[in-house]
Formats: C-alpha cells, structure tokens, sequence
C-alpha cells in the first residue's frame, strides 16, 4: 500500500492543520481529526496528480505514525511512473517498446484516466517489472 505520513496540529480555532512532510505542497485543515484525515487524503491525491500531469519528480513517502493510503488507481500511475523512471526511459522508450501510439502511453500516467489493468500490465512488463497486489488491514 502506498500511503504518505502526515502531521495534524491542533490549531488555534479548534481545527486541525494537516500537512505532508514528503509533499510540501499538501497543507489543509478539518473541523475535527477525521475531517482533517479526509481532507489530507484529497490533498495528497492533488499533489500526486499534479505532479504526474508535470512528470515532476515523485518523493518515495517516508516513515510516520500517522499514514494517509493513496487511491489505488492513483498508487498503481506513481508506481509505473517509479519503473519508468528507475529504468531511465522516458514515455517515448515506452512507446517504442509497447509499439503503442503515444496518447495511450500518457494516459497510463493521466491521473484522470481510469486505465485497464492489461494496459498496466504490458507497461510493467515492458519495464521488467511484474506488479503485485497485496491486502492489508484497513487503517
């Protein structure tokens, strides 16, 4: 499960500040310690797609008591992009290799893109690399 560690500091006003050491970018608040969980969870969602949409670098999350999982569909785009990248290819290497037009490889990396899980399937292959799936207690 990719999941970012976050810190929640009571403020002030009665709400709860939420923010992201390994995203600068995520700060929000909620009413109460879930509303600011909930609201964490978007913000990073954000931060990630933001930084998919830019091909802008991706920080591996670290350690923390307190972990936001990300999105699935979102965690499987971050994990090929993490391939990609450890590969040193670009999407231009991945269009070759897949022998696919382009809009269809960056569309493995849209964020707002609900890509089938065949297509992930050749990308990681096409990487050397075989994904994998594991459930976990919900948090």
């Amino acid at each position: 499960m990719l999941a970012y560690p976050v810190d929640l500091t009571p403020d002030d006003n009665g709400t709860f500040l939420v923010t992201c050491p390994d995203l600068p970018e995520v700060t929000s608040f909620g009413e109460t310690e879930a509303e600011a969980l909930s609201m964490a969870k978007g913000a990073i969602s954000e931060a990630l797609a933001s930084r998919l949409s830019g091909f802008e670098d991706i920080p591996q999350p670290s350690e923390g008591p307190r972990l936001v999982a990300v999105p699935l569909q979102l965690q499987i785009k971050v994990l090929l992009f993490w391939a990609l990248s450890d590969a040193d290819k670009t999407r231009a290497d991945l269009v070759r290799d897949l022998g696919w037009h382009r809009p269809q490889v960056d569309r493995l990396f849209d964020p707002n893109h609900a890509t089938r899980l065949e297509q992930y399937d050749a990308a990681f292959a096409a990487l050397g690399r075989a994904p994998g799936f594991a459930l976990e207690a919900a948090a």
